[in-house]
């Protein structure tokens, strides 16, 4: 079974929205699928798709092959999650206290 990544179309006239879904080949384009394992919405200003990037991997490892939109989607999705988790580490090493403000200070007696 050739199995490929591709866009469900969804959503009323002119106003369309997308499901990145799982299906065979030969399924047509609102038919079965296997999964759904993000969406799309083309009218959207900026980041406007969502994916599940570690199924993306599972499935292209078991020989799904992505449409060219699908394709291009996932290379902006990757980044923007790199990019996030960049930005994320950034944020917590920034925020830790070193360990001079975080010990209490020695009391003396004397």
């Amino acid at each position: 079974m050739a199995v490929s990544i591709r866009l469900r179309r969804e959503g009323a006239k002119n106003r369309p929205y997308y499901k990145v879904v799982v299906a065979d080949k030969r399924s047509p384009r609102e038919g079965k699928f296997i999964e759904i394992i993000g969406a799309y919405d083309p009218k959207k200003a900026g980041h406007n798709s969502t994916l599940n990037i570690d199924r993306v991997e599972y499935w292209i490892s078991k020989g799904a092959q992505p449409s060219d939109t699908v394709r291009s989607l996932i290379k902006q999705n990757k980044k923007t999650t790199t990019t996030a988790e960049l930005s994320s580490r950034v944020e917590a090493e920034s925020s830790q206290p070193t360990q001079e403000e975080s010990s209490p200070p020695s009391e003396h007696s004397g």
